[in-house]
This record gives C-alpha cells, structure tokens and sequence, in this order.
C-alpha cells in the first residue's frame, strides 16, 4: 500500500512548511491524484486523515482533485478520456499514441493559518 508512504511524504511537506511560517495549524490541503498514476485517492484520504490525527494537521479539509487520464490517438486525430492505461480510442479501436493526463500525483497548495 504506497498511498500510506505517500501520505507520509505529503504530512511531512505540510508539517515542514507549517513550522518555518510559524503556523498554528494547516486549515487546507490540494492534493491532485490523476486516473492513471496508480494510487487509490480514498486510500491515500484515509491515510492522510489517520497521519494528520492529533497534529496542527488534524482539522485541515483534505481537497483530493481526480484528473482523468487523456489519450490521443495518431490515428484518427481524436482526443479521449482514459480510465485505465491499455484503454482502446472509441473511434478506431487503436492504442492512444500519446497519454496526455491522468499521471498527476501532486500536492497543489496548503493553507495555513499564521500566529
């Protein structure tokens, strides 16, 4: 289960970032979790929350913001929405070409609340 280290990682960021701006307490997290990059959004929710318990982290709202995966095929010029990696273009049964979304894994913002 990887969502729990990645979890770690994002505490850890927000933790480090709290401290050198004296922070009281992180009211706010952005996290963007792509369709195809292979971590379980609610897992890596829940990890978080678990993580969070009893630290200025704690009663943050957790915003997680689900990309879809994109595939554009060279085929027939058509652009699609990708749930999973070996997905077919609806257009002309061909592999995408190029994946242009979905592998986002990132922690987008924190907001903090200052002494």
């Amino acid at each position: 289960m990887h969502e729990f280290s990645l979890a770690s990682e994002v505490m850890s960021i927000a933790l480090n970032e709290a401290e050198k701006h004296n922070a009281i307490w992180v009211s706010e997290i952005t996290i963007e979790v792509g369709s195809l990059s292979g971590v379980e959004a609610d897992a890596f929710e829940s990890a978080l929350s678990l993580l969070a318990e009893g630290s200025i982290v704690e009663k943050s709202g957790i915003k997680i913001l689900r990309i879809n995966g994109m595939g554009f095929c060279d085929g027939c010029n058509a652009e699609f929405e990708m749930t999973q990696r070996m997905e077919f273009c609806p257009e002309c049964n061909s592999f995408p070409s190029v994946i242009k979304g979905g592998n986002e894994f990132r922690l987008t913002s924190l907001v903090i609340e200052e002494q």
